[in-house]
């Protein structure tokens, strides 16, 4: 028994070495929302639930953005294992066009639909506070998406520091200019929730310059950078990226679009609500980048293991690091249950006796979805680490469908019935998301198992 697990732990000081500067990194971007959430609240429950309005139509053009940007990781890191500079330098170089494209044409999409706010039946005040809010978001996702393309570029290289230094450059960046646009301070006039986007969209434009300054002139990507000539489009890789990215965008977009119809559905159950699960959406999202991070690191050692063609020692490291994340999420777990009845008050103000009664309101339905959060923290981990095991292996149609399945025909159809036609409410918007989350935790599991054994005895 110790020699079986033994096998497995030996890859945890790797593992972790690798993933501690993405979690970090990951981290800084939660904690983008983490500070505009805290300061906002300090204005009023409304205000909250504007943010989480605005930020539901807002990470479903990110999640596609992202997802299409997660094709680069896997082929670069393809590439490094075969020791193929030239062709890795050909993915950066398309790889980043297509983010830079995908940055306007999402950003465009994000402002045409803005309208859409008014047509939701969600609570007045919220949306005239969320709709200018958004524009702003809007248009940070133009400097996202290409600080992605460089972001996964040097993942794929095994560099994961690069997008820790940046991602915490923009937060002390962020953190300063929301204080000062938010409650107002000096020249600058007092935007409430407008200030918080308008500070996010100067902290990202701060990570892309210098993320793209340290890659250009850092020596670890000097044979990748040096000598670039762009004079032809080289389609067929291009297609490859897409064809690639197009599915994990897919996978993406079903789950960010499952947690953002708990958004909606909140909303149908009054700004109070709302303002409950966007509390409970951030602290969730905070221990999600354990996970996301262990994916991605999932997916470098998988990627580099393909293009080794070791097959057996792929399988070995991918359950090293599924053991890994089911060991932090038991952890969270128990964090949350045992926290919260307290977490929620971070994010309000207690000593506005015009609004007290919202503010307990909200706590205790908080404190509620954080118990129902504690126990998908194990689904919701596994799944997004053994994701990028299969994104590692290039197996994304498959994995598409699965949560597909898990999340748009099981999981909000439950969220669903439970919010509207029972007393549930908002606590059966989070039974949804357990359910779909376990869903889509078995069966991806199921289909890396299916595949390794399959290319393992092909090999």
């Amino acid at each position: 028994m110790v020699h079986a697990l033994n096998q497995y732990t030996q890859e945890f000081r790797y593992n972790l070495n690798l993933s501690y500067p993405v979690i970090i990194g990951l981290l800084g971007h939660t904690m983008v929302q983490l500070v505009d959430n805290i300061m906002v609240g300090q204005l009023g429950t409304a205000e909250l639930a504007a943010v989480s309005l605005g930020n539901s139509f807002f990470f479903v053009a990110m999640s596609i953005g992202i997802g299409f940007s997660t094709a680069i990781t896997p082929l670069i890191a393809e590439t490094d294992g075969m020791k193929d500079i030239i062709k890795g330098r050909n993915v950066f170089i398309h790889g980043l066009i297509l983010c830079i494209f995908l940055g306007f044409f999402l950003s465009f999409c994000v402002l045409f639909t803005k309208p859409l706010l008014f047509k939701m039946e969600q609570p007045k005040d919220v949306v005239s506070l969320a709709y200018p809010y958004l524009q702003w978001a809007g248009i940070s996702l133009i400097p996202l998406i290409c600080f992605q393309g460089f972001k996964q570029f040097s993942e794929g290289l095994s560099h994961t520091h690069p997008a820790m230094y940046a991602t915490l450059f923009g937060n002390i960046i962020n953190i300063i200019i929301n204080y000062i646009l938010i409650f107002g301070f000096w020249i600058f006039p007092k935007l409430g929730v407008e200030g918080a986007a308008i500070g996010t969209l100067i902290s990202r434009c701060f990570m892309l310059l210098f993320i793209a300054l340290y890659v250009r002139f850092n020596k670890r990507f000097k044979a990748y950078i040096e000598n670039i000539k762009f004079k032809i489009t080289d389609w067929k890789l291009l297609k490859k990226i897409i064809s690639l990215g197009f599915p994990s965008a897919l996978q993406m977009f079903f789950e960010v679009l499952f947690f953002t119809v708990a958004v909606w559905l909140s909303g149908f159950l009054g700004k109070n609500s709302q303002a409950a699960n966007q509390i409970a959406l951030n602290l969730s999202s905070m221990t999600f980048m354990f996970a996301m991070g262990l994916g991605v690191t999932a997916m470098i050692r998988v990627g580099n293991q393909k293009g080794k063609q070791d097959f057996v020692s792929l399988k070995r490291i991918a359950y090293s690091i599924f053991l890994l994340i089911f060991l932090f999420d038991v952890v969270f777990c128990l964090f949350f249950l045992f926290t919260s009845d307290y977490l929620p008050w971070i994010y309000l103000n207690a000593n506005n006796p015009f609004h007290l009664s919202d503010v307990q309101e909200v706590v205790t339905i908080a404190s509620s979805l954080l118990i129902a959060s504690a126990f998908f923290q194990i689904s919701d981990g596994l799944q997004a680490v053994v994701l990028g095991a299969l994104r590692g292996l290039q197996d994304v149609n498959i994995p598409a469908l699965i949560t597909f399945f898990s999340y748009g025909v099981f999981g909000i159809p439950v969220s669903f019935y439970l919010a509207i036609n029972t007393d549930f409410g908002a606590f059966g918007i989070w039974i949804g998301l357990l359910s779909g989350l376990t869903s889509s935790a078995l069966l991806l599991f199921w289909r890396f198992q299916h595949l390794t054994k399959k290319l393992i005895l092909n090999s």
